[in-house]
């Protein structure tokens, strides 16, 4: 028996006239021309999973929403990432490229004035904080996640707070303290206080006087 409104023998009835019509060629506006500027599916997939890690954690996540919420397939998903440790590290590796360019730029307006630059710094931190859809840092938040040593995401995380930390001793010894090293571990505990703390007391939390509390900790090293 064959159906018919939308049957499949209507549907190649209907696309044999179209062609007739078009000799043969899709129409200008065919769905092929809308969506000739849609991203990739390897960015969709990136973008989605990016977002997904970030707003309900890693392992809430499978491979199977991320495909789906990139209105992809799996597939497509392992033909661009070999795996979900892969899709989940390169996501931090951006998170990395884009936190130090946003860093290097904020140093780069006070290249001179190492206090101003650390000010900055917390400036923007307290402005992330206060941010109600802010759920932290995505690399302190995938390290409570990740445990396992060999996670190709693990490298990623620790050279990140490694070289956050290095650059803090920098910036304290630049600034003249007597213990920048102390200074440097105090400032960086700080920072991820601030992230952890607004996930569970809220923007209203100890983490909107993230700012304040880094100035009277550095004036207090200052004037030792």
């Amino acid at each position: 028996m064959i159906l018919t409104g939308n049957s499949l023998v209507n549907q190649r009835l209907n696309m044999t006239k179209y062609l007739s019509k078009t000799n043969g060629q899709p129409h200008p506006r065919s769905p092929g021309k809308r969506n000739a500027n849609r991203p990739s599916a390897r960015k969709r997939i990136f973008d989605k999973a990016s977002e997904l890690f970030y707003l309900k954690g890693i392992r809430a996540v499978g491979v199977e929403t991320i495909a789906a919420e990139a209105e992809t397939t799996k597939m497509s998903l392992y033909r661009n990432f070999p795996s979900k440790d892969e899709l989940v590290a390169e996501w931090l590796r951006e998170h990395d490229a884009n936190f130090w360019q946003t860093w290097d730029a904020m140093s780069s307006r006070h290249p001179k004035d190492p206090r101003r630059q650390i000010k900055a710094a917390f400036a923007l931190l307290a402005k992330h904080v206060a941010d109600p859809k802010a759920r932290g840092c995505p690399m302190a938040n995938a390290a409570v996640e990740l445990t396992e040593k060999h996670h190709p995401a693990r490298k990623v995380i620790e050279a990140h707070k490694t070289k956050l930390r290095a650059r803090l001793v920098q910036i304290c010894t630049q600034m003249g303290a007597r213990e920048p090293r102390l200074l440097a571990d105090e400032l960086f505990l700080l920072m991820e206080g601030a992230q952890v703390t607004t996930q569970t007391l809220g923007v209203r939390g100890p983490a909107r006087n993230v700012a304040r509390a880094a100035k009277m900790l550095i004036d207090a090293h200052l004037l030792l």
